[in-house]
């Protein structure tokens, strides 16, 4: 049957045009790697800081410096010292050699009544910056000490016999013992077991070097996976790559407050299964002063993840956006080099400056430069391709473009009641044509009447 051709219908759809099936799909897959790279990157900021904190020395000795100057903790650490004398040294008894035999009787109470002074004359000489020094570099050589152990490396001081793996810190003992002020006939007197820390059994010693390659080895490899997959997204997400851009922004400010959520969390229930209500107060500081540099990996994600949201929010259609790229324009375009003069200087007053970890390491240097200088780059080609007339003073009619760029943003839009309508219209009159053609093939109608139906059904 011949059909007649309808004026307005819709034309195919041609050959290379893409398929709304394999587009929702490639929109799926690249959510699904978004979502990964999140998963990703909080398993790795977790690995990372076990490795800074735990596995480096200078962050270990910087902790152990921070726990001594704390008031809270060293208060404690200076009743811990006083009750570990009154519980291994009879210290009535000595009391009683110096005193006569008629006021021996008052040994106990004077005993008792020296504890407190002398937890205060402890704390006083833990605050001495001599003291703390001591301490700090003590925490420094036990450190290096239990690092190789679990890297396996040979260390004097290192011990693996009788099936347990120790630190032999006696030499720091007794040089804490001479800084106290004891008599040297009294620092003969220390056991020679003192400072020998078990740290593990021996047969637990290859699980353990196993865990710390392990984990040196996931907090490097880890970040390199989600920089690929956050490339591996961008690269499909073609025609939307400034929403990914986007979205892979706030995933990064939701790893960064998980970070957050996670170290308030565990220290409620570490706390709870570790301390008593008399010891919490001191264990909250030393979880605090412990567990900074997850705290700090966390709050440096969620700016990361605000100037990624705040840098694709500057690419986008919005009025706002479109006008500041307006302003810029003139100086993107035809002043590269105050324009790279301004970048490479607030880059190295950041790196100087060092707010973040990432910023006082050379990779994380070299791979801000590179993201920097990609995001410049990408910024001054849209702005070629918006205002490519733009000279410096030109405000009235970069300011037209702009309106224009707004005006003909994409943007997606219910249809309105008269729309649908029309709509309907069409379709109507399209069908009733169709009805009238039919007729007049049977030879029901004349082609004056089909004519005049055909007319009516388009008005």
């Amino acid at each position: 049957m011949r059909r007649t051709r309808v004026s307005g219908a819709a034309a195919p759809a041609s050959p290379g045009a893409s398929k709304p099936g394999s587009s929702r799909a490639r929109g799926v897959l690249v959510w699904v790697l978004v979502v990964l790279a999140a998963l990703v990157g909080f398993v790795s900021s977790l690995t990372t800081w076990v490795n800074r904190q735990a596995l480096d020395t200078n962050s270990w000795t910087k902790a152990s410096a921070e726990l001594i100057n704390d008031p809270v903790v060293r208060s404690a650490l200076a009743t811990y010292v006083v009750n570990e004398v009154y519980d291994n040294v009879d210290v009535s008894a000595e009391i009683a050699k110096h005193l006569p035999s008629r006021y021996q009787v008052l040994a106990g109470p004077i005993s008792a009544a020296l504890r407190s002074p002398a937890e205060q004359g402890v704390e006083r000489l833990l605050a001495a910056p001599r003291v703390q020094s001591l301490w700090v570099n003590a925490n420094r050589v036990a450190h290096q000490e239990l690092v190789a152990i679990v890297e396996d490396k040979t260390r004097p001081g290192v011990s693996t016999a009788n099936g347990t793996v120790t630190l032999d810190l006696r030499t720091i003992v007794i040089d804490l013992a001479k800084q106290f002020g004891l008599s040297g006939n009294l620092v003969s007197k220390i056991p020679a077991g003192a400072g020998q820390i078990t740290v593990f059994h021996s047969d637990q010693l290859s699980a353990v070097q196993t865990s710390v390659r392990t984990v040196k080895a996931l907090s490097v490899w880890l970040a390199v996976v989600v920089l690929l997959l956050w490339a591996l997204a961008l690269y499909l997400a073609r025609g939307a790559r400034r929403a990914t851009l986007r979205d892979i922004g706030w995933s990064i400010v939701l790893v960064g407050l998980l970070l957050l959520v996670v170290r308030r969390v565990s220290e409620n229930y570490i706390l709870d299964s570790l301390t008593t209500s008399q010891t919490r107060p001191v264990g909250h500081h030393v979880w605090l002063i412990g567990t900074q540099i997850i705290g700090q990996i966390g709050w440096a994600l969620i700016a990361y993840g605000i100037v990624t949201v705040l840098a694709a929010l500057l690419a986008g259609p919005t009025r706002p956006a479109t006008r500041l790229r307006t302003l810029l324009a003139p100086t993107l375009n035809t002043r590269q080099a105050v324009v790279w003069g301004l970048a490479g200087a607030t880059y190295l007053v950041l790196v100087l400056w060092g707010p973040t970890h990432a910023l006082r390491t050379p990779t994380g240097i070299l791979l801000l430069g590179a993201l920097a200088t990609a995001g410049l780059y990408c910024l001054r080609r849209q702005t070629l391709q918006e205002f490519p007339d733009a000279a410096h003073g030109e405000g009235p009619g970069l300011t037209a473009r702009a309106e224009e760029l707004w005006r003909k943003r994409p943007h997606r839009s219910t249809p309105t009641k008269s729309q649908t309508s029309a709509s309907a219209a069409v379709g109507s009159a399209a069908e009733e044509i169709e009805r009238l053609h039919t007729l007049q093939q049977a030879g029901a109608i004349t082609d004056d009447e089909f004519q005049r139906g055909k007319e009516r059904a388009l008005s």
